[in-house]
């Protein structure tokens, strides 16, 4: 998710900070509307959820990577994603570690298959993208999995979403000094304090009004937090400017590409289930 942005001198209809506001709140209420009801009604409806947008995510990455005449292998990795989302949430963390190591192998056993030109290029493509979608999104599962599961994943997304609230509103109003220019020019120091703030407070009530937790737990998840999220939309950046483009795709309106919204959730979500994992008992 895009945070701490500064004004950039857009239309109007696009709003300060470049986005299609209109469309792109259509999208979110949309997607988050789909997030609550699964939870809310049957977990393996939200799994299911999420294998999809990643499957979707997979697929954007590999469009991405052919602007660079990169040949990421897809079938394993789709076969790959589908059995690590599932075992993490009926094994666990061992099953996501051993799908992995199963998905990697395959990928480049499948990539074979094209000959020996490019091969490390390709095959370490397929790698990194298994590691940083599904592998990364299987810890969701992991959040998933205890009884309290829907409330500790619906932490997870509040805090993540708070980085990128906090980041726009007060990088817009009062985003003065750029954090990254050469990678990220409308990030701001003071959008950054911004996100800081909001995930901090969504942290601090997530944790004890949500998870019954200690409230310095939720303090530091949220600080915890607002790093990765950052550190998530920057590496993104970095990926998108290497690649030559400027969105992942244009599958979601007001937004660009799924992976340009999933870019802070994944950077987030392993931290996030390690902190509540060890510092806050299943309810």
């Amino acid at each position: 998710m895009t945070t701490s942005e500064t004004p950039s001198g857009a239309p109007a209809p696009t709003g300060r900070a470049g986005r299609n506001l209109p469309a792109a709140v259509a999208s979110a209420v949309v997607l988050l509307a789909l997030i609550a009801g699964s939870l809310a009604f049957w977990k393996p409806a939200f799994v299911g959820l999420v294998a999809a947008a990643i499957l979707l995510g997979v697929w954007e990455f590999k469009q991405a990577l052919a602007t660079r005449g990169i040949a990421m292998p897809l079938p394993p990795l789709v076969v790959g994603a589908l059995v690590m989302l599932v075992g993490g949430y009926l094994g666990g963390a061992p099953a996501l570690a051993a799908a992995l190591a199963v998905t990697a192998l395959g990928t480049m056993l499948w990539r074979l298959r094209a000959g020996v030109d490019g091969f490390v290029r390709d095959a370490t493509a397929g790698v990194f993208v298994a590691v940083y979608v599904p592998f990364l999104a299987g810890f969701v599962t992991l959040l998933l999995k205890p009884d309290d599961g829907p409330l500790r994943v619906l932490t997870f997304i509040l805090v993540t979403i708070a980085s990128d609230i906090g980041g726009y509103a007060v990088g817009v109003l009062a985003g003065r000094h750029p954090m990254a220019p050469v990678i990220s020019p409308k990030k701001s120091w003071e959008g950054f304090a911004g996100s800081a703030v909001f995930c901090v407070a969504a942290g601090w009530a997530s944790v004890v009004y949500l998870l019954d937790g200690d409230w310095w737990v939720g303090v530091l998840l949220g600080l915890v937090a607002v790093v990765m999220a950052t550190l998530g939309d920057l590496s993104e950046s970095v990926i998108k400017r290497d690649l030559g483009i400027k969105d992942m795709s244009a599958i979601i309106p007001g937004h660009g590409g799924l992976m340009d919204r999933l870019d802070s959730l994944l950077a987030t979500v392993a931290p996030t289930w390690l902190l509540l994992y060890y510092l806050v008992p299943v309810s």
